[in-house]
């Protein structure tokens, strides 16, 4: 697969370089809005810099990664689509969940492959759970919790983003970047609509001006609670921070820390291990599943559609913590 990286400026470009690399794909271009930074990453990295979108679009290549502001992003996003390229769209695609409505518009006219990277679907006990349900050994969904909190703010000024703590091109802090991983998987796991119960939004200890840190409680339609908490309340810089994904069923109780999973089964007595998957890792194969799917003409795993639903659920959220 031949890749074209697009917004190399973002903090997950070397993520979505080494997951590529590692698929088996190829980074053929890349651009950036700011050339030094263009120039930067390829003389750093190897693949060639191109001067305009235009040429790295040119070059044709199987997978155009965008990522960038959010200021921006949208109007490349449209370019590609009417290049006719598949693509994965890098959070946060838009401002507003308004402002991403004209992609999503115009990716369901053309039927445009557009994928976007929420790899904790491909954690462990997303796969166990899978593995359960084909057994019939699930159970009903009790609860979950969702919970990714990462080092303060600064990191984002220090790589050179510092937008991303400027609402009005961000939508939002800790919640829109790192708790709407939590959502899509309340909305993953949910039967029916959710519905916002609660929601505590503030800036406990870094006074910028987006959230430092969130609490969200949701309420699906059979009564299954969800739970999501996101912040950049921890005591480091160092990558990681508190990471930890927890789902209840009838028969199940499955737990994910990153760095180890476990699973334990009413029905058998058991509390088995399972093979972890350190979440910057699930960008490797989050992008193995997305050349797969490229490949068999299939959809992508995480749609623009799931997408433009977490912004809407984070935008309740919002609402009801300032009501």
């Amino acid at each position: 697969m031949r890749v074209a990286l697009l917004g190399v400026s973002h903090w997950h470009a070397q993520m979505h370089l080494d997951a590529v690399r590692f698929s088996g794909g190829e980074v053929i271009a890349t651009w950036d809005w700011n050339a030094d930074a263009g120039a930067t990453f390829a003389a750093t990295h190897g693949p060639s810099a191109c001067r305009s979108v235009g040429q790295a679009l040119a070059a044709r290549p199987d997978l155009v990664i965008l990522m960038g502001s959010p200021q921006y992003v949208p109007q490349v996003a449209l370019e590609v689509m009417a290049a006719d390229m598949p693509m994965i769209l890098e959070k946060p695609a838009s401002s507003t969940t308004d402002g991403l409505a004209p992609v999503v518009e115009e990716a369901l006219r053309r039927g445009s492959f557009v994928g976007v990277p929420l790899p904790n679907r491909f954690g462990p006990i997303f796969r166990e759970m899978a593995e359960l349900e084909k057994q019939g050994r699930l159970g009903k969904p009790a609860h979950g919790h969702f919970r990714i909190v990462n080092g303060p703010p600064q990191r984002y000024r220090d790589d050179s983003v510092g937008w991303m703590l400027d609402p009005t091109i961000s939508g939002g802090g800790a919640l829109r970047n790192l708790g709407i991983h939590g959502i899509d998987a309340a909305l993953t796991l949910a039967q029916g609509a959710l519905r916002v119960v609660s929601a505590s939004i503030g800036n406990r200890i870094h006074r910028e001006h987006v959230e430092d840190h969130a609490h969200v409680s949701l309420l699906d339609e059979a009564g299954t609670l969800f739970t999501v908490e996101a912040g950049y309340t921890y005591a480091s810089m160092a990558p990681g921070g508190d990471f930890e994904w927890r789902v209840a069923t009838s028969n199940a109780y499955l737990i994910d820390r990153g760095e180890a999973a476990q699973c334990a089964t009413l029905d058998d007595g058991s509390v088995r291990a399972l093979p972890p998957e350190p979440p910057g890792m699930r960008y490797r194969l989050f992008m193995a599943d997305t050349f797969d799917r490229i490949r068999a003409g299939a959809a992508p795993a995480v749609s623009l559609q799931d997408y433009h639903s977490t912004m809407q659920l984070i935008d309740m959220a919002y609402e009801k913590a300032s009501s």
